[in-house]
């Protein structure tokens, strides 16, 4: 708010200026490929989820915030990017088949509705059925039109429910395969016996619209007991894996010990 406030003073010729910089060094960035476990309830591996680790080649030991990184890409780029992760998950096709497990994306709606327009991307998502798509937001699809021209898509999870973006009306707009809980909204109901209570209603209340939830940002094993003895069929986070280089993929445990 204050940058925009600042730039409201500026002569226009330098906000447009500032602008092109900013665009510039976000495009300038590299990006390397991570990857983190989640574990069903049971013990058992799950999935994992694709992560974009994010730095510019003047500070290579500076992580930058993925969300804004991506914020500043045009669907085009976005685009790119999704067919690059897509690429780099066929070659782990045998893991990922013998493990009996799934590999979800990031993806935000408008780069999802233009992958139905791009015959290659498809061709990819085809060929790695065991890959779900994980909207970032909460976006509107028109699913039935979606789902129709594109049935490689397959099953589309939700992100982050409980952090702004993703709300109750996202329940009954669309029809999700699994719904990940913010660790945001898990922190603040732990934080009393009232809203531990609530946790277990909140999660019987989700489980409705979908196949199971899965609590993101488990850091302890006492978080991960409650996740245990709550409606939630997974969870994710620091208690199992911290992001992962994909050359540790072959070794990942299928089962914890």
């Amino acid at each position: 708010m204050v940058l925009k406030n600042i730039r409201h003073r500026l002569p226009p010729s330098t906000v447009v200026k500032q602008q092109q910089q900013e665009r510039l060094y976000w495009r300038q960035c590299q990006r390397a490929y991570t990857f983190q476990p989640i574990y069903r309830v049971t013990g058992s591996l799950m999935a994992i989820e694709l992560l974009t680790a994010v730095f510019h080649p003047s500070a290579p030991g500076q992580r930058l915030s993925p969300e804004s990184y991506f914020a500043a890409l045009d669907t085009t780029e976005r685009m790119l990017i999704i067919r690059e992760q897509l690429e780099l998950l066929e070659t782990w096709k045998t893991k990922f088949i013998e493990g009996g497990m799934v590999a979800s994306v990031n993806i935000d709606g408008p780069t999802l509705q233009a992958v139905q327009h791009s015959p290659l991307i498809r061709q990819l998502i085809a060929r790695c059925p065991w890959v779900r798509f994980e909207l970032v937001e909460h976006h509107v699809l028109p699913q039935e039109e979606l789902v129709a021209q594109m049935p490689e898509l397959g099953p589309l999870w939700l992100d982050d429910f409980g952090s702004g973006m993703a709300n109750f009306s996202a329940l009954s707009e669309l029809k999700y395969d699994y719904i990940k809980l913010a660790r945001e909204l898990f922190i603040l109901l732990r934080k009393s016996e009232e809203g531990r209570s609530l946790f277990n209603m909140l999660l019987a209340l989700i489980n409705r619209y979908c196949k199971g939830v899965i609590v993101e940002g488990v850091e302890t094993q006492e978080e991960w007991q409650q996740v245990q003895n709550s409606f939630a069929c997974a969870a994710q986070g620091y208690y199992f894996a911290r992001p992962m280089p994909f050359d540790q993929l072959a070794t990942l445990p299928l089962h914890l010990g």
